[in-house]
């Protein structure tokens, strides 16, 4: 990968946003209460938000031309760099919830190590996402510790959700070229130094939750050259962009 770091970062950061951002729209008018469902709702349109903002910086920086919608909405599953969790299907909602809460803990790790690049686009946008991101880990973390804590059919949905996600959650802290680059530029942290803030805070909560965590288990996307955010991608991702970007595609250029 040779792209220029500020705009493999930024990509990364924009794709993970939007991917789970759709996700989590999937849910509208969907969700088992309305609480969660208006919740839910703006969560997705928080890191919409935040997408936007990451993917015009990528453009910005690439300098080709490609305005945030171009990235979002005209790139193919191979050019996307998000992570494998994110397109993770939403099961159930304790799926759901697990799946944002083991998110949520890499987010805002990563989030506040942004805050002190050296690049000032990069610090900014960081520092305005960090608090919605915040916020989204105090829900989802609550969420994880009522379920978990609760019914037993609540407990036995977020075991089985834990166990299923459990194998996606190494390739957030996997090294490359890429973010060798940025680190050595000044741009972003390496991953691998943001496991331990992720897993002081996952362990804290399985506990409160009681629920045990799955330990060393095998990992998608670590080893060789796969791994969504080196573009090598789940067949879920997609389905999921054939739904997203079915009007960009059908009707170039369609504005409101």
């Amino acid at each position: 990968m040779d792209q220029d770091p500020v705009v493999t970062w930024a990509l990364r950061m924009g794709d993970n946003a939007l991917i789970l951002g759709h996700r989590l729209s999937e849910w509208c008018g969907h969700a088992p209460a309305l609480e969660e469902d208006i919740a839910t709702a703006n969560t997705a349109l928080d890191l919409i938000g935040q997408c936007r903002m990451w993917l015009q910086l990528a453009g910005d920086a690439e300098g080709r031309g490609r305005s945030a919608d171009d990235l979002a909405y005209l790139r193919d599953a191979g050019a996307f760099r998000n992570l494998l969790l994110v397109e993770r299907p939403n099961g159930d909602y304790g799926h759901t919830i697990m799946r944002q809460f083991l998110f949520d803990a890499f987010h805002l790790e990563a989030l506040e190590a942004a805050e002190g690049s050296t690049d000032s686009r990069i610090a900014g946008i960081a520092a305005k996402a960090r608090k919605e991101v915040a916020y989204h880990l105090e829900r989802s973390s609550d969420l994880v510790i009522r379920l978990g804590d609760g019914s037993d059919d609540s407990a036995a949905r977020m075991r089985a959700a834990l166990d299923a996600l459990w194998p996606f959650t190494g390739e957030m802290f996997v090294d490359d070229d890429a973010d060798r680059a940025a680190a050595d530029a000044g741009v972003a942290v390496l991953p691998s130094s943001l496991r331990e803030g992720w897993d002081a805070t996952v362990t804290e909560v399985l506990a409160e939750a009681r629920l045990d965590s799955p330990g060393e288990v095998w990992q998608q996307g670590v080893t060789g050259r796969g791994g969504g955010r080196r573009g090598v991608h789940s067949e879920h991702l997609g389905g999921l962009l054939a739904q997203m970007q079915f009007l960009q595609r059908a009707y170039p250029g369609a504005r409101w």
